[in-house]
Order: structure tokens, then C-alpha cells, then sequence
């Protein structure tokens, strides 16, 4: 099938400023070199590595015209152009200003969910989907190859490669297929040596030999023998492939789901978390750079190995352990508490601190809520991905202190809700065993058996100005004022539905609610106040989904509301404004945490797309800003970079000034001055060596009087 389309959505971005995006960019899916550059697709959106500087540019929802963060694959054609695939968006083209994204509605596209990106010899683009099949796009038209149109044996596809001849070698989920333009031919575990039929990636040898990588091993085919190596019959560390690159001596550098393997026709070398630097031993992509070193993709950081010592290398724009957020908090000095499914983050508007059971008193790593006291203490309730509770934690900047129920009076481990009463008190809901007290010594539970509480399952808490507590419960919604109970439900109020899981009360002490009936029908958005209940939802209203799964007051009471799968919506009493990633910034419609901060910006967690900060006046706080570092007006650069221990720090002094240049590790700590003198107008050559320092990322300061600039410089030993 043939489609003739020229219609596609062209963005000229640049950043927003009412919106910022904090992703998590370790666990790299596909990489592309391009001279000094790597390009990184990620899960926490696109990044520009400079391999000889070791500077990044982060593109993401809110500074570039990516559809999406999750990025599944990276391809550059011969004039430098990028093309980038999304899990859910389709292809996006970017030449470097211009961002163009083609996906179902208006291009030839098959599928959203890009899966393989290839370029053949005459600059046609190939994009293989996962689950519609494979488009050729030759810029303008678009010819679409399916199982059902032609010789492909599946429309799921994983990898793309072309030969020297300009055929293509299509790996899927149900064997390999080469086509010539014309004929189709599959191979697969019922005709062919292939070892497994889901094939994750396909590489050409300089001898024309096609390796393919499996779920079940390597093949290697050289048009008439397949030869094939797994674990038990070579030095491969594991059966699962990703990932085969070659480099100029024909070594085959090969990613798996537990290490990498170098195999050079002969001998493997095997390489893993316990025998190497490698950061992570699921091994994704494998690029090499102009010193044939290979640069290597993981599920956790990017790394490079030089054949002796391995640098591994932080491509974040944040410390976020995870971009499933799931709850958010501030404390009285504007820092930012964020829980993930995989750890808790600090973060102070300049430097972010993570904690996870390995580092920290924490117990497991998903946090589902948090909140602060007075005195700046951290409480939290945190899971195994909400299989195993670990009760109440405590973290007061230095000890970490848990409560659970072999160690105190709190009625159950499984902590959904918290909330700091005018006392210091917090109250703890809980999923089994009803609502707790604690004033710092002792407990006090109230429960269906003990109190007028309808349920044992607590979901939410909220106090108002008068000190009540709001309690949102498995069976109704209820008011304690210390002494006496008062129920709400469907029968005796206008609650929509007994499920209360989301609560917040604005400065006039009306109660929003949000309700659901099982996790099957949800009630929308209700305001409960001076007597009245008015429930808003989509049939009445401009909320875009009834189902809640955050509410926040801002300064002036408008009412920002979070959905699970139709983004976040701003209520200010009469109008509705509805944001989602098709009309904004937001990098997910999953909206799971908001907070807002003293600045009235908006801090929204999301499932998969990180943490969104969102003003409509602009962001008012320091550090937010993204892009390509500049050396600023000193010139900054230092050279080589990486480097082995010598390395040319140059910069330009407008004006004779007294300099000082001073070292600094990954974490802030002083090394050492290197410089403190005088010097004279012009360019300045200062050589610094690393003496005994161990591999790494080490900053460089220097203060000229009227300005102070910093660099960084890669340590490979």
C-alpha cells in the first residue's frame, strides 16, 4: 500500500518558560553517533552528549517539540538530521531548529509505537512499528509493508538493518525478514538456523556476514551456514541479546540482559557488574566512537570503555530515582520531597540528594506518600511496589526512624495517607487498619470496631483551619472533631460514590473530594461547603475525566485537578482550563501527585514522564534553565575531555584580574587550587594533572573578581 501525504505538524519550540520537565534519563534505549556527539534516546526524553567535552543538552516535553519523553529509538541520516521514535507518539523529525512529528492522524505512519529506525542507501527512512508493520518514507510519500500486505512474517518489529546491496534485514517477534525491494524471504526457527524467533537486533560484519541477536542467543549467517553461540556453548553472558555493534578490527561488541561480551572470532570476554565498571547489566545499545572505544547504553547510565578502565557518566537533568512520581511535598525552606516508585528525592532548587534502601533507613523504595513538619521532619509511607508495606518512616535530615507494627502501636504497615495537625500531631490513615494519632510518644488508633470511622481503609486526610480532620475512607467520607464523628455518603449527601481518595481543603474551608466505586465508576470532582455539595464531571462540566487522582489549592483557590490519563485541569470557580500533552507542555496525561509552592508554580508527578513544573506567569526559580551549556564570557573550555590525567583548562580574560581556579568532585568537595595570581588580558593556558584522583566527573571553578564560571572534566584511568 501506497499513501500520498504531505500533512504533518511542524513545532518551532523553544523552551516554555511557564513549564520545566524533570526526567530520569539513566535507562538508555537507543544511541546514534554523530562525530563528538552521542545521541541518546531515553526514558526521560533525548539527550546530546559531547563525548570530547563531556557537556549534554536535555530535550524534553518542555523545551523541545518531542510529543513525548519516552524515547524508544535514535537514527541520523547523512545531512545530520534526527529521527526519533516514541513508545506512543510516532516519529519525530529534528534538523536541529525544526521539529516535525508524523503519527496516524496526519501521515502515512502505520503505528505510534516506533519500535526500529534505519536509513538505506538512497535516504529513505525505515520505521518499523511494534504492532502496524514497517513504513518506508522517501519525504514525501509513505509505502506501508504489513503481514497482511506482504512477506512480513509479523507487524511487530524490533530492529532494522541494511546491507551493501540496500536490502533490508527486518527483525521481529516472529523470525527475520529480508527484502529486496521486491521479494520477501523469512527465516525462522522452523526453516533456518535461527535460535529464537524474536529478533532484538541485527548487525553486518565487513565480511558481509549478518549476526543476528535473539531472545535465545546469537546467530551469526554468512548465506549458507548458521552458526550459533548461547551459554552454554561460548562465553556469551546471557541468551537474551539487544545489542550487536562492530568496530573497525571486527571485534563484535554484544549487549545482553546481564552483561556485555567482546568477541573477537576466537576468544569472548565477558563483562558484568561484578567484574567491571559497568553501571548496569542490562546492556541496550552500543555505539563506537572515533577512538573505537565502545560507548555503552544501560538500564542505569551511559558508560565508555576504553579497553582498560571504564567512566561512567550521569545524563539526568535531575536526581529523580524514578519518572513514575507518585507524591509530592515541600518543607518551611521551599525543598522539594518527591516519592517514586523507586526512591525518594531531595531537592533544594540547586543540588538533589536520592534515597532507596540501599543508601538510606529506608525499607523499600516506593514511596506513596509523604509529607513535613514543622521542624522539617520527613514522614513516609513507603512499599515494595504496593506488595509489601513498611509501615511509618521518620527522617529527620540524619536519622531515619521506622514504625511499624512489630515496633510500635500503628495498627498496620500498609501508610496511604498522612497529615501534621497545629500540634505536631500526625495522623496516619492506613489500608487495613483504620486511622492513627501519634504526638511523638504515644498512639492513639481508631478503627470501625473503636470510633465512628465507616472503614479501616484510610486513603486520604486533610485538616481545616478549624482543626478537623477530613477523613476519606473505603466507606464514606467523615469529620472528626476530636470528641465526635460525623459520616457522609451517597445516601445522606451528595457524595457521587463512597470511595473518598482524594481530598483538599481551600482557605475558605470547602472540602473537594474526589470519589470512585471500586476502581470501576468514579464521581468526578465534589466541593463540599457551607452545606452544600456540588459534584462537577464530564457531563456538566469542562473537567476532562472523572476520575481523580490529585487535587491542589493554589494562593488564590483555584483548584488544580489531576486524571489518570487525561491530564490536569485548573478550576477557578466559573471556568475550566484543561492541559494535557496535546495543548501543553505536560509531558504525561497520567497525573498522579500535585503540589503547589510558595511561588504558586505547580509541581505535577506523573506515571511515566517525571516531575512538571508549571506557572502560567513563568517560573520564577533559579536554575531552571536547559539547552546547550555555553562557556559564557570567559570562553571556558578544558581539553582533552575525557582525559587520562593531563588536561588544558583556557579561558579568556577580558580585563587583568586575580584568578582563582579550584577543583571540585562529582559531590562539591573541595580538591584543590590549581591557580591563584594575577594574569593579564587575553587567552590564558593553565595545565592541571589529576595526580591520584580515581576516575570520575570533577568540576572546575574559576573566580576572575567580576565573574565566576564552572566546567567539568571526565577522569578516565
Amino acid at each position: 500500500m501506497v499513501l500520498f501525504c504531505n500533512c504533518y505538524v511542524t513545532s518551532l519550540f523553544s523552551e516554555n518558560p511557564a513549564w520545566y520537565n524533570y526526567t530520569n534519563s539513566r535507562s538508555i534505549h537507543s544511541m546514534a553517533m554523530e562525530g563528538n556527539f552521542l545521541w541518546m534516546g531515553t526514558e526521560g526524553g533525548l539527550v546530546s552528549f559531547d563525548i570530547y567535552y563531556g557537556t549534554e543538552q536535555h530535550f524534553h516535553r518542555a523545551n523541545s517539540g518531542l510529543p513525548e519523553n519516552n524515547i524508544t529509538e535514535v537514527c541520523i541520516d547523512a545531512q545530520g538530521i534526527k529521527w526519533i521514535g516514541t513508545e506512543t507518539r510516532g516519529l519525530v523529525k529534528f534538523d536541529g531548529s525544526i521539529w516535525r512529528v508524523y503519527n496516524t492522524t496526519n501521515s502515512g505512519l502505520p503505528g505510534n509505537d516506533i519500535g526500529a529506525i534505519s536509513i538505506d542507501p538512497t535516504g529513505n527512512i525505515l520505521v518499523g512499528t511494534r504492532g502496524a508493520g514497517m513504513a518506508i518514507f522517501d519525504g514525501t510519500n509513505w509505502t506501508v509493508y504489513n503481514s497482511t500486505n506482504s512477506g512480513m512474517p509479523s507487524d511487530i518489529v524490533y530492529t532494522i538493518t541494511v546491507d551493501a546491496e540496500g536490502n533490508y534485514w527486518i527483525g521481529t517477534d516472529a523470525g527475520m525478514a529480508l527484502f529486496d525491494g521486491i521479494n520477501w524471504l523469512v527465516y525462522n526457527t522452523g526453516n533456518s538456523g535461527i535460535p529464537d524467533n524474536t529478533i532484538q537486533a541485527i548487525a553486518i560484519d565487513n565480511q558481509e556476514n549478518i549476526l543476528i541477536g535473539t531472545h535465545n542467543g546469537m546467530a551469526i549467517y554468512d548465506g549458507v551456514n548458521w552458526t550459533v553461540y548461547n551459554t552454554s556453548n561460548s562465553g556469551i553472558p546471557d541468551d537474551d541479546i539487544h545489542a550487536i555493534s562492530l568496530d573497525i578490527h571486527n571485534n563484535q561488541w554484544i549487549g545482553t540482559s546481564y552483561g556485555l561480551a567482546k568477541f573477537d572470532g576466537i576468544a569472548w570476554s565477558a563483562y558484568n557488574k561484578s567484574n567491571s565498571g559497568l553501571p548496569d547489566n542490562l546492556v541496550t545499545d552500543i555505539e563506537l566512537d572515533y577512538q573505537n572505544n565502545p560507548w555503552i547504553g544501560t538500564g542505569n547510565e551511559l558508560v565508555v570503555f576504553d579497553g582498560t578502565d571504564w567512566a561512567v557518566f550521569g545524563i539526568s537533568n535531575s536526581g529523580l530515582p524514578s519518572n513514575a512520581v507518585k507524591t509530592i511535598a515541600f518543607d518551611s525552606k521551599g525543598t522539594r520531597w518527591i516519592g517514586t516508585e523507586e526512591g525518594l528525592a531531595k531537592f533544594d532548587n540547586t543540588s538533589w540528594t536520592m534515597y532507596n534502601s540501599v543508601n538510606s533507613g529506608l525499607l523499600v523504595n516506593t514511596i506513596n506518600v509523604v509529607s513535613t513538619d514543622a521542624q522539617d521532619n520527613v514522614w513516609l509511607g513507603a512499599s515494595y511496589y504496593d506488595v509489601f508495606y513498611s509501615g511509618l518512616t521518620k527522617f529527620d535530615g540524619i536519622n531515619w526512624t521506622r514504625f511499624d507494627i512489630t515496633s510500635s502501636a500503628i495498627p498496620a504497615d500498609d501508610v496511604l495517607a498522612i497529615a501534621l495537625d497545629a500540634q505536631e500531631n500526625t495522623w496516619i490513615g492506613t489500608g487495613t487498619g483504620g486511622l492513627a494519632k501519634f504526638d511523638g510518644t504515644n498512639w492513639i488508633v481508631y478503627n470501625t470496631f473503636n470510633s465512628g470511622l465507616p472503614s479501616d481503609r484510610v486513603e486520604a486526610i486533610a485538616i481545616d483551619s478549624q482543626g478537623n480532620k477530613w477523613i476519606g475512607t473505603y466507606a464514606g467520607l467523615a469529620k472528626f472533631d476530636g470528641t465526635t464523628w460525623e459520616i457522609f455518603t451517597s445516601s445522606n449527601s451528595g457524595l457521587p460514590f463512597n470511595n473518598v481518595s482524594q481530598l483538599s481543603i481551600d482557605s475558605q474551608d470547602n472540602i473537594w473530594v474526589g470519589t470512585n466505586e471500586n476502581e470501576l465508576n468514579y464521581g468526578g470532582l465534589t466541593r463540599f461547603g457551607q452545606s452544600t455539595w456540588t459534584t462537577y464531571n464530564t457531563t456538566n462540566s469542562g473537567i476532562p475525566s472523572d476520575e481523580i487522582s490529585a487535587i491542589a489549592l493554589d494562593s488564590f483557590d483555584h483548584v488544580w485537578v489531576g486524571t489518570k490519563g487525561d491530564g490536569m485541569a485548573k478550576f477557578d470557580g466559573v471556568n475550566w482550563v484543561v492541559y494535557n500533552q496535546s495543548n501543553s507542555n505536560l509531558p504525561d496525561d497520567d497525573i498522579r501527585a500535585i503540589a503547589v509552592d510558595s511561588f504558586d508554580d505547580k509541581w505535577i508527578g506523573t506515571l511515566a514522564g517525571g516531575v512538571a513544573v508549571f506557572n502560567e506567569n513563568g517560573i520564577p526559580f533559579p536554575g531552571i534553565e536547559e539547552g546547550k551549556k555555553n562557556n559564557g564570557a570567559l570562553h571556558l573550555t578544558a581539553y582533552p575531555n575525557p582525559s587520562k590525567g593531563q588536561t588544558t583548562i583556557s579561558y579568556t580574560l577580558p580585563q587583568k584580574s586575580l584568578v582563582k581556579i579550584q577543583i571540585f568532585n562529582s559531590q562539591g568537595l573541595f580538591i584543590k587550587e590549581i591557580v591563584n595570581e594575577y594574569q593579564q588580558k587575553g587567552e590564558q593556558r593553565i595545565s592541571w594533572t589529576s595526580d591520584n584522583l580515581p576516575a570520575g566527573v570533577y568540576f572546575y571553578r574559576i573566580n576572575t573578581g567580576f565573574k565566576s564560571e564552572t566546567g567539568k572534566v571526565i577522569l578516565i584511568k
